[in-house]
């Protein structure tokens, strides 16, 4: 086996319009050029073993001189039976796409790009992360459609490594001869072997919160804290193995609807958050999961602001929640106290302030009075996004279907409202009342109550008619 390391490799080049496959030879001018592969005993062609670094200075080389270089390919064949190896793989790459030259020609083509890439990570030290790169098994990712490559360009390569999930990815998987795509989190898992191997966390229609978790049963109180915080807010045990019992918080991953553990042991609340020094209240509270309110932290811009603050175990880091009251709400020079995370109005619709605590509150709120481009009028529901600080809107057959999948809550504060106006229900106020309703309109008018009355004294004279005997 250390013999044929060392045996040598010669390197053939082709443009990728072209037919045919030439060696490269070296020259005393170091310029790049090439001759026929026919006489493997030539001294000028360019011999490599398996151990060197020749092809990572040629392609150094290469790169700097050549203006196209990606017009390209390259080759190694084994110097041993070099003829009977470039006429199988001449032949091949006439027909490249059958799985058999395929296969024929990737065992033996060359990417310039893997000896760059090799040169630039030996020239730029490694970041310090959590885990160690070469451990994971990369090949892995690549069964779903994605590379190292892709996700270092994403900004994910790094979450990985420190033991974080990636963003939702694009993936693809094979059933049967049909090609699937959806979309997924990655995260990675230590083996046995100490190797790293990633996982897929695939989006899932919505919460499992009715079903118990490794034994743990939800009370109402939590299915509600865990869809308006996404945090379950205290410690509960779970059983990953027969008979041992695990104290974990439990949060909700908002990307997949995957429920999130995270180990109390593993937990270290700091010292301070955003410059306020913990009590040691505090710091109990807040290693239970619970939420603790924390006062004149001082944020990015050197502003003061007061939030709640409260673990979550997606996450592996603290969420703050704004209050509802002014008093509570982080204030800015020259600016109103309304906060910044809700807009004051949609698609120049006015929101009331009702609607706007409702969206604080993460309830999705019913608006009317829209109009599209054409004029026409629409109504529909707005949910906050707080990653963009922006509404996201749903007619109403979306907001029905949402509702019952669990997947938002509803307003209470227009529960009537909403009933009356969107979805023609009355409420016992209006039920007499025949003429449309106004917007908001829970009450009748005068007009109206008039007209209700009089219409109660007609039936009631038609009653009493009935009963007189003529």
């Amino acid at each position: 086996m250390k013999d044929d390391l060392k045996k040598p490799d010669i390197l053939l080049v082709r443009e990728k319009d072209g037919d045919e496959l030439k060696a490269v030879k070296t020259d005393s001018d170091g310029k790049v050029k090439t001759a026929k592969p026919e006489n493997g005993e030539n001294p000028d062609l360019m011999k490599f073993d398996r151990n060197g670094n020749v092809l990572e200075n040629f392609f150094e080389n290469f790169m700097r001189q050549t203006k196209n270089p990606t017009r390209f390919e390259f080759f190694r064949v084994p110097l041993e039976n070099l003829n009977a190896v470039v006429q199988k793989l001449q032949d091949a790459l006439k027909n490249p796409d059958t799985p058999e030259n395929k296969q024929f020609i990737d065992l033996h083509r060359v990417n310039p790009d893997d000896f760059m890439k090799k040169q630039a990570q030996e020239q730029t030290p490694e970041k310090n992360h959590a885990i160690d790169p070469n451990l994971v098994a990369w090949d892995k990712l690549e069964n779903f459609g994605i590379t190292r490559e892709t996700l270092e360009k994403s900004g994910n390569f790094d979450k990985l490594l420190d033991y974080r999930k990636t963003d939702l990815l694009r993936i693809e998987f094979n059933l049967g001869d049909e090609m699937k795509y959806t979309d997924a989190r990655f995260s990675l898992r230590k083996q046995e072997d100490g190797s790293f191997s990633p996982h897929a966390h695939l989006i899932r229609h919505k919460p499992e919160l009715e079903r118990p978790y490794f034994g743990v049963t939800f009370t109402n109180e939590d299915k509600i804290n865990l869809l308006q915080t996404g945090n379950l807010g205290r410690i509960v045990e779970a059983e990953y193995q027969k008979g041992v019992k695990t104290p974990i918080l439990l949060s909700l991953d908002r990307l997949t609807n995957e429920l999130v553990a995270f180990r109390t042991d593993r937990l270290k609340v700091p010292e301070t958050i955003k410059s306020i020094q913990l009590s040691d209240l505090q710091k109990k509270e807040l290693a239970e999961g619970k939420e603790v309110r924390i006062e004149n932290m001082i944020g990015k811009d050197g502003e003061p602001f007061n939030a709640r603050v409260q673990f979550n175990a997606d996450k592996r880091s603290f969420d703050f929640f704004f209050d509802n009251n002014k008093a509570n709400l982080r204030v800015r020079p020259n600016q109103d106290n309304a906060p910044k995370d809700v807009p004051k109005t949609f698609r120049k619709k006015e929101l009331t302030e009702a609607q706007r605590d409702s969206l604080r509150e993460g309830k999705t709120v019913y608006v009317d009075g829209l109009t599209d481009s054409k004029g026409k009028p629409y109504r529909g529901y707005i949910t906050l996004n707080k990653e963009t600080a922006k509404n996201d809107f749903m007619f109403p057959k979306d907001y029905r279907e949402a509702l019952a999948a669990g997947k938002v809550i509803p307003d209470d504060r227009h529960k009537t409202q909403v009933a009356v106006n969107s979805d023609g229900k009355t409420n016992e106020a209006t039920k007499d009342v025949k003429e449309p309703l106004g917007k908001g309109q829970t009450q009748p008018t005068e007009k109206q109550a008039e007209k209700q009355a009089e219409k109660q004294e007609e039936k009631q004279a038609k009653k009493k008619s009935k009963g007189v005997n003529m």
